[in-house]
């Protein structure tokens, strides 16, 4: 008839359900969008941009500036961390244990070779060495490129390695004590200042810069290896 219009409900129906369909696909962007940014930073690591030192997760840290990565329930593998590098710079060569060593955590369990000078450092677990690193000391140079990869010093194997790592710092508690301890540098006689790099980055050889004919007190004060820490036993014969 004249004057009347018909309505396709049909369309005006499928018009609605577009219109649905559009607001739940932005919903379910928006809801990812607010889980992404809330994701505990316990299990995303901090930028190396945002601190001075390399800290990666599932890695151990001892106070004496070395580390522990288990590998299995009884093997680990131990090296020096970034802090310990940067603290003494270039290294001429390492003095690993033999295997069969029986290491102590908290002891001496190698010497790096800094200027003809031995420099002591601590291990961070107990137990026996079942393996050592040849590659380093071939070339220690790789102990500044990557300390936590191939520049892995020992494995032990520990009966009790999961309990090898009640004593020792991870993630960002390790991260925050690292930076502390940078902290701490400000309070010897030369400011830190005149050793950062462009940018905030330490520059290797920290303890030299800083404590000049005296920075082997330096960096035994750090690493925790006065004369007066235990010495780790002997292989076994």
């Amino acid at each position: 008839m004249e004057g009347i219009r018909f309505v396709d409900i049909y369309a005006t129906k499928g018009l609605e359900y577009l219109i649905v369909i559009a607001f739940l696909v932005a919903f379910a962007f928006f809801v990812t969008y607010l889980y992404r940014s809330r994701v505990s930073p316990d299990r995303s690591p901090l930028p190396d941009r945002l601190t001075h030192f390399r800290v990666p997760d599932g890695v151990f840290f001892h106070r004496g500036h070395s580390w522990l990565r288990p590998e299995t329930a009884s093997v680990g593998t131990v090296g020096l961390d970034d802090f310990a590098q940067k603290l003494v710079g270039k290294v001429a060569a390492v003095d690993l244990p033999a295997v069969g060593t029986k290491l102590e955590q908290g002891a001496k369990a190698w010497s790096l070779i800094v200027d003809s000078d031995a420099i002591p450092m601590l291990s961070p677990a107990s137990g026996e060495v079942v393996e050592v690193n040849r590659d380093v000391a071939r070339s220690p140079a790789l102990l500044r490129d990557d300390p936590y990869g191939k520049g892995w010093l020992l494995r032990v194997r520990s009966p009790r390695m999961a309990t090898e790592t009640h004593n020792l710092l991870r993630g960002k508690v390790a991260r925050a004590w690292m930076e502390e301890t940078l902290e701490r540098l400000h309070a010897v006689p030369h400011s830190v200042g005149p050793v950062m790099q462009d940018g905030g980055l330490i520059v290797d050889g920290v303890a030299q810069a800083l404590g000049g004919e005296n920075w082997r007190v330096i960096a035994r004060e750090y690493l925790l290896s006065d004369e007066n820490a235990p010495v780790t036993a002997k292989p076994k014969v």
